[in-house]
């Protein structure tokens, strides 16, 4: 079947299995892959527990080694494990078969180069589609080799680096992969952590039947949530579907959020590397910053999206990234995101405080916010002018969307890519102002008159 150009998103390849991604589809995608990548050498290639995702990535395999790339399967991992194999062992790239958090009926491809550099729409992706849909290749005279290589001791070896794991004290911990791959690799973190772990739905089923696996959605955590009060534990941490993401939550059920966890790792990495570069999306909590300026380090605000925060981070040579939506960047991870780093130094970060998590939260919420909104809209464009007229008074600027900074607080307003939808980020110093900038907004976004 003809490729359908709508499966290639901003920053992967998205889409239904059967109608829109199938094996045909996953071998051109292999074998453009292969020709786009700018350096000679072997390619990385894992997948995720979705039905489909093996027959996928042998498709994909087969695509790159029919171009004569040498491929290294690492089998069933979590989408960080791809950035570092490639980092690691110095590939050319990588490709791993997942669909994040999306639901069984998906699935999808996200793909790197040479020191786990994102491949997006901007960066690449767009030849790889081109020439997937043009079909125009010369395999190579001979195909390239094929070897199986198991790096999960290796992978936690190197995130537990990030510590001292001799200064971890005991933790009572419920931990949710949500029938996800992060059930399959943390068990192999946990004989090397004294952590006591109650285990939730650690079976690795791509039709996820307990839940959808997207700790953004909090209504997802309701099981962990439970079992953290009823076993009086220590926290808990819930991961998405491919593992790169991760949320705490503290002795009270309660989550941390994004920001809570960029503050807390900020801090961190500005005392590890005093005066470092930090970066931070264009929604994250004002906290962020606060403490980046408190700690003499450099904050470096930039657009939203993985591809513009390695980037910056590259470019400054930053140690630590972070986006409010809970994606967290490291230096020492080749400038890319892992949600079981993040959660190794989040707790570590605990334990060196003396601290609950709950008290940790609530020293790094220092202004109320509000989740981001989605609002549905059929003029994005003229909802973003309507929000700088009526603020026309206070600073604004156009790195992401619109950003207005108001004497007592903030807010974000931005256009989704991929959707008629505006999406709403706000704070301020107290609750009562940011129901009323909360109300103003949203009449503006409705259409009423400023």
């Amino acid at each position: 079947m003809d490729i359908v150009p709508s499966i290639f998103k901003d920053y992967d390849v998205r889409g239904k299995v059967g109608t829109e991604l199938n094996a045909e589809t996953a071998k051109r995608i292999g074998m453009a892959f292969a020709s786009f990548l700018p350096q000679q050498g072997a390619v990385a290639v894992g997948r995720d527990m979705r039905a489909d995702s093996g027959e996928l990535a042998g498709a994909l395999i087969q695509g790159l080694r029919d171009m004569g790339r040498d491929v290294v399967d690492i089998g069933e991992v979590t989408s960080d494990m791809i950035y570092f194999a490639v980092g690691k062992l110095e590939m050319a790239g990588g490709a791993m078969v997942t669909a994040s958090h999306n639901p069984g009926e998906f699935n999808g491809i996200k793909l790197c180069r040479e020191e786990a550099r994102p491949v997006g729409l901007s960066s690449g992706l767009d030849k790889v589609r081109d020439a997937a849909i043009a079909n125009q290749f010369t395999p190579a005279t001979s195909a390239g080799s094929l070897k199986t290589q198991d790096v999960r001791e290796d992978w936690i070896t190197h995130v537990l680096g990030f510590i001292e794991p001799g200064k971890l004290t005991p933790l009572r911990l419920g931990v949710d992969a949500g029938n996800g791959m992060a059930g399959a690799i943390f068990p192999f973190l946990e004989k090397h952590v004294p952590w006591q772990i109650t285990e939730l739905y650690f079976e690795l089923d791509g039709t996820f039947p307990n839940h959808e696996a997207n700790p953004m959605k909090f209504e997802t955590l309701t099981d962990l949530i439970a079992q953290i009060k009823e076993k009086g534990l220590d926290g808990g941490v819930a991961f998405d579907g491919d593992g790169d993401r991760a949320f705490l939550l503290d002795e009270t059920g309660t989550v941390l959020p994004g920001s809570v966890m960029a503050a807390m790792l900020g801090e961190y990495f500005l005392d590890k590397f005093p005066g470092s570069p930090i970066t931070y999306d264009a929604r994250v909590s004002h906290t962020v910053p606060d403490i980046i300026a408190a700690k003499g380090g450099t904050g470096i605000r930039t657009r939203v999206g993985h591809s513009n925060i390695k980037q910056a981070m590259r470019e400054a040579d930053a140690s630590f990234g972070c986006e409010a939506s809970g994606h967290f960047y490291f230096r020492d991870n080749w400038y890319a995101d892992s949600g079981l780093i993040a959660a190794v130094i989040g707790l570590y970060v605990a334990t060196l405080s003396g601290k609950k998590l709950s008290q940790l939260r609530q020293q790094y919420t220092t202004y109320a916010s509000i989740p981001e909104t989605n609002f549905k809209v059929d003029d994005k464009d003229a909802v973003i002018q309507r929000i700088a007229d009526a603020f026309k008074d206070s600073p604004q600027d156009r790195l992401d969307g619109i950003t207005v900074t108001l004497p007592d607080g903030w807010l974000n307003v931005r256009p989704s890519n991929t959707e008629s939808v505006i999406r709403l980020n706000a704070e301020s110093d107290t609750q009562s102002q940011l129901d009323q900038l909360v109300a103003k907004v949203t009449s503006l976004i409705a259409g009423a008159a400023a």
